[in-house]
């Protein structure tokens, strides 16, 4: 929670120094963004002028069992997050709200989305096809994928700074749950971060969607 806090603020503040005078949206929001930064470190501090971090290489499989890799997304704007099938907790909120971005986008191909099971043992391909099933997920946009453990947390926390307890404590045992939504561009760079329980935030992540599309 602390470093989405930091992410909001630093946008707010340059917001603010912009030039640009700060217009209220259809949905009564105030921020005027006219750009993403680039995230590039896990203390999530925002470079105003290039990326230096992508999200590496990964090759995972989906919940229809096809091989998911960076090509997948190659060109494409996605949001990415982490979960299990089997939790009682953000879990549900998390599928919630990205349902809602699926449905949003759903007659444009430009934008995906990819979940990343943190409980590879329990969530096979079969059971995350019948999650799939059961939350409405559209396999053409939205991927849940699953494979070897070491690969997905090594990706969560060093490809999307995913594990808030991992950067604090640097113990790799510790088990892999954060709340955050990642927004990848479509050269692979992190350029937003979003609290995935949050309607609000959703809204935010939709508006800086727009400022990618503008980018590319």
């Amino acid at each position: 929670m602390t470093k989405y806090y930091i992410i909001l603020l630093t946008l707010c503040l340059f917001s603010c120094t912009n030039n640009k005078k700060s217009k209220v949206d259809p949905d009564g929001n105030t921020e005027t963004v006219s750009r993403l930064p680039y995230f590039n470190s896990t203390d999530f501090t925002p470079d105003w002028k290039k990326g230096t971090h992508k999200i590496p290489n990964f090759k995972f499989l989906n919940q229809n069992g096809d091989t998911i890799t960076n090509q997948t997304f190659y060109g494409k704007i996605y949001v990415s997050d982490f979960f299990f099938t089997t939790c009682p907790g953000i879990c549900p909120k998390l599928t919630k709200n990205m349902y809602f971005l699926q449905e949003h986008y759903k007659n444009n191909d430009s934008i995906m989305f990819l979940s990343h099971t943190v409980m590879p043992w329990m969530d096979t391909v079969d059971r995350l096809k019948e999650y799939a099933v059961q939350n409405n997920i559209d396999d053409t946009s939205w991927n849940l994928v699953t494979g070897d453990k070491d690969a997905l947390y090594t990706i969560a926390r060093k490809g999307y700074f995913a594990d808030e307890d991992f950067i604090k404590t640097q113990d790799e045992n510790n088990f892999i749950h954060t709340e955050n939504f990642i927004l990848i561009d479509s050269k692979g760079y992190i350029r937003g971060v979003y609290n995935g329980t949050i309607e609000i935030d959703m809204k935010r992540l939709i508006r800086h969607i727009k400022i990618l599309q503008k980018e590319v």
